[in-house]
């Protein structure tokens, strides 16, 4: 069972949170928080996998919560679950170490998957929330690369079809198990490929993947890849 504590100052999202958390069978629900200052406390005796965090809270912010959290369990996922999706709270909240951001309005299955990959330490964005990153990324890189050449480029020509397929898709933010399904991949074989790509083009992490996809033009404006996913192509590890 995943550990969950979920934190948010109104109690009807708290209840509809656990009931739905519940109801999916492989959740635990372990302990519930009104403010940043409890979830701390909580998140310290429960020890929870995933911390389901809002932001805007009485006497303590989510943003600081998870700071504070993550300074004294390096090992929790901190999964922001908000109504806000502006610069300064993606920003503050990631940078602050929280695994993924996810929006309120969001369907009730993408938050269970999102709990579930969260526990097994994929990130995971919402949409307009990658949107924001990649458009803010990609307006960096045009300053920069007036300043120095850009060597993605010719990096991209050591990916494989497989890898370059993978991140294609990492930009268009599906996650491992979507990508498998698109690819007709094992979950493991789509792992595989993804940090192939990653190391190739020195990348640490799924965020800076989905931004470079972008940049290479693996994924047009509206996040769908660009490349042909159809055509068969089998190696003895594609199972």
């Amino acid at each position: 069972m995943i550990r969950v504590l979920v934190v948010d100052d109104q109690a009807l999202v708290r209840a509809g949170v656990g009931l739905l958390l519940r109801t999916a069978g492989e959740f635990e629900v372990v302990g519930e928080a009104g403010d940043g200052l409890e979830a701390v406390r909580l998140a310290e005796r429960l020890r929870p996998d995933v911390v389901l965090m809002d932001l805007r809270m009485p006497r303590m912010d989510g943003i600081e919560a998870t700071r504070r959290i993550l300074d004294r369990q390096p090992a929790a996922r901190v999964l922001v679950l908000t109504t806000f999706a502006d610069d300064a709270n993606v920003y503050g909240a990631l940078g602050a170490g929280a695994l993924g951001y996810l929006v309120k309005d969001g369907e009730p299955e993408e938050l269970i998957d999102a709990v579930r990959r969260a526990a097994g330490g994929e990130p995971l964005l919402a949409p307009p929330v990658l949107a924001r990153i990649v458009q803010r990324a990609i307006a960096v890189h045009e300053r920069e690369r007036q300043r120095e050449p850009d060597r993605l480029g010719p990096r991209l020509r050591l990916l494989s079809r497989r890898e370059r397929e993978a991140l294609a898709l990492v930009g268009a933010g599906l996650s491992n198990a979507e990508i498998g399904a698109r690819l007709h991949l094992g979950v493991t074989t789509v792992k595989t490929h993804v940090s192939a790509a990653m190391e190739k083009l020195h990348l640490r992490n799924r965020v800076q993947a989905a931004v470079v996809a972008h940049r290479l033009g693996l994924v047009d404006d509206d996040f769908n890849p660009v490349l042909e996913l159809d055509a068969p192509e089998r190696h003895p590890g594609d199972t």
